[in-house]
């Protein structure tokens, strides 16, 4: 697959799996929000340059991940019992009206297939509240096409729920950092757009 990245890293940078020559760690900005997230990324996902949890990671301070579905290794349920927890994920039920913002964010993170399957398999997701975001819009730029009017990348999705819960600018970084990585993959690829995705 073109974004699974070199058992050794050959040529990349082990912070953004970039190229080298177009690495983008210098350009992630940090961000310390009240919010902290908790990224499930399914295994599959964890080699893929284009996987861009890691760039949440890089970027946020109160954001951890946590891996799903390695072969012989069970999850960990511990880590959803926080209290005040919500699931980014558009099938999760709203909290009732009035019922304050959450302290924590789980969100899934994977294609679209495997995100499901994770809200599927893992009970304890399906009673945590929902934070409802809107669809994307659709001349949004993709590296990968979603068949869901909802789906999204997970730094999107992190950054639409900052905007939701603190405000449009101190998402706008986030959002901003996401269309850089779509240049330099592009770039890497060879192409300077994404019309033939």
């Amino acid at each position: 697959m073109r974004s699974r990245t070199p058992a050794d890293l050959a040529g990349r940078c082990p912070g953004c799996y970039l190229p080298t020559a177009l690495c983008l760690c210098a350009d992630v900005p940090r961000l310390e929000t009240r919010t902290r997230f908790l990224v499930i990324r399914h295994n599959k996902e964890a080699n893929k340059s284009t996987n861009t949890a890691r760039l949440a990671a890089l970027a946020l301070t109160n954001c951890h991940i946590v891996s799903y579905g390695a072969p012989g290794q069970p999850f960990d349920l511990s880590v959803l019992a926080a209290p005040d927890t919500w699931l980014l994920f558009p099938d999760a039920q709203p909290p009732p009206p009035g019922t304050p913002p959450p302290e924590r964010v789980v969100v899934l993170d994977g294609n679209w297939t495997q995100a499901r399957r994770m809200y599927q398999r893992l009970p304890e997701l399906r009673r945590l509240p929902g934070l409802p975001l809107p669809p994307p819009p659709p001349e949004a730029r993709r590296l990968r096409r979603s068949p869901h009017p909802y789906g999204m990348s997970t730094v999107e999705a992190i950054a639409g729920a900052i905007s939701v819960l603190e405000g449009e600018p101190v998402a706008r970084s986030l959002h901003a950092l996401h269309e850089l990585m779509i240049d330099r993959v592009l770039a890497a690829r060879g192409r300077i757009n994404d019309d033939d995705d």
